[in-house]
């Protein structure tokens, strides 16, 4: 990789959006005992650190000549939103193609941002189909596409926010930690590459959605490793191949930094940003705080920690799944299979196995013309977690034959 500018880059980008803030924010600086700042990449134009590299990726391409051409990206996220803000800065055409399984919510931000200087064009179910329909367009009419990662002046561009960091410390500060979400690998790539000399190699934490750790195997493997399959729950990070250009700048890091976080974790940190500081993030913004939270308590104590919050471009329609996802995860809702005798009083008498903080959230017959007994799924919420278990005990002293399902993925998709 090139060596980065991001002096300059960070210089010209002022013309589009002033710095984000660093905020200490005082409710968890309370809670870990430390020094926590947030950086707000949820409070760019487009909500989301995204805009910055393409940003620095438009004003070389169109330094070198790239102002007649159209530009192309592939993207049905973040980065078309980005993409379409800059498009619109520097009054150049632009063409977002993405999936046609692609929320309207996202489709319609995206127009906004990129008003008459942008065109939609819905290809495939997958990304993978669009990607393949956005190069097919770019070499058809000789473009400039427009890639979401992986290149030296995207990197670049996402390093702007590692110098914005260092300024807005107070004076001397240097970071104890630095946290940092990761899918493609732009962001990781530049902010490390920024603070190369500045902060201890050993200082940052590298955070994966579980069910997508493409720089995890990555390193483990010594090579750029294409995941076979991923969850796509953290829409933002979950990427099945890190870019070439940013394993190159990560590979050296120890595996060991680099923390997976459950995607049902990630969900307790959205609803309590959400509830107690009225901070609106998505799967990925919130992945740099659920990291802190899994850490150890006294490790972290006196520490000055710097949290990258990535993102906030959450479709609320998403929020029941979320608070779903939050509940099971913080050990308050389960869900069960029960094997109920059909006969009169079965139901008074499992209702009153049940304490005084169980409520019934879902109650489903799955096997109606059973003639002894009859299957039931039922879901149960409750206000403390060892509620459960005295709730399993009177399972088990009734007799009655019962599954918890709660983590059984195939049958929660089936039927939760």
């Amino acid at each position: 990789m090139t060596r980065l500018d991001v002096e300059s880059a960070e210089e010209a980008m002022r013309s589009l959006f002033p710095a984000t803030p660093l905020q200490l924010n005082d409710h968890l600086s309370a809670r870990y005992g430390a020094d926590i700042w947030l950086k707000r990449e949820d409070l760019s134009p487009v909500r989301s650190y995204k805009i910055r590299g393409a940003f620095n990726f438009f004003r070389k391409a169109i330094g070198q000549g790239a102002a007649g051409k159209t530009f192309v990206c592939a993207s049905a996220g973040n980065h078309a939103q980005g993409f379409a803000f800059v498009c619109r800065h520097f009054g150049v055409p632009g063409v977002v193609f993405m999936p046609v399984t692609t929320p309207q919510q996202k489709i319609d931000k995206t127009r906004m941002f990129g008003a008459e200087f942008i065109t939609i064009r819905l290809f495939g179910d997958f990304f993978d189909q669009c990607y393949q329909a956005a190069r097919e367009h770019v070499e058809a009419i000789g473009g400039v596409m427009v890639p979401p990662f992986d290149h030296a002046d995207i990197i670049e561009g996402q390093a702007t926010v590692a110098a914005e960091i260092m300024q807005q410390l107070p004076e001397g500060t240097v970071p104890d930690m630095v946290v940092l979400p990761v899918g493609g690998g732009g962001l990781a790539a530049g902010i490390t590459s920024y603070l190369d000399g500045t902060v201890p190699k050993s200082a940052f934490v590298f955070t994966e959605p579980a069910g997508a750790p493409s720089l995890k195997r990555s390193i483990e493997a010594g090579k750029v490793t294409t995941l076979a399959k991923v969850d796509n729950f953290v829409d933002g990070a979950a990427v099945a191949r890190i870019g070439d250009l940013n394993f190159a700048a990560l590979r050296d890091f120890p595996a060991e930094q680099v923390q997976l976080i459950p995607e049902n974790a990630i969900c307790v940190t959205i609803q309590e940003m959400l509830n107690v500081e009225g901070v609106v993030l998505e799967p990925a913004g919130a992945l740099s705080l659920t990291a802190i939270a899994a850490m150890d308590g006294q490790a972290i104590r006196g520490k000055t920690i710097v949290a990258v919050v990535s993102g906030g471009n959450f479709d609320f329609e998403r929020l029941p799944d979320v608070k779903e996802r939050a509940m099971r995860y913080a050990g308050l809702k389960k869900y069960f299979i029960l094997r109920l005798a059909q006969r009169p009083g079965a139901l008074r008498d499992f209702l009153n196995l049940l304490g005084p903080d169980d409520d019934i959230a879902r109650f489903e017959y799955l096997k109606k013309s059973a003639r002894n007994f009859g299957s039931i799924l039922i879901g149960i919420e409750t206000k403390a977690p060892e509620n459960f278990a005295r709730l399993i005990g009177n399972f088990e002293a009734a007799g009655m034959g019962y599954e918890d399902i709660t983590e059984n993925e195939i049958l929660a998709n089936l039927i939760i």
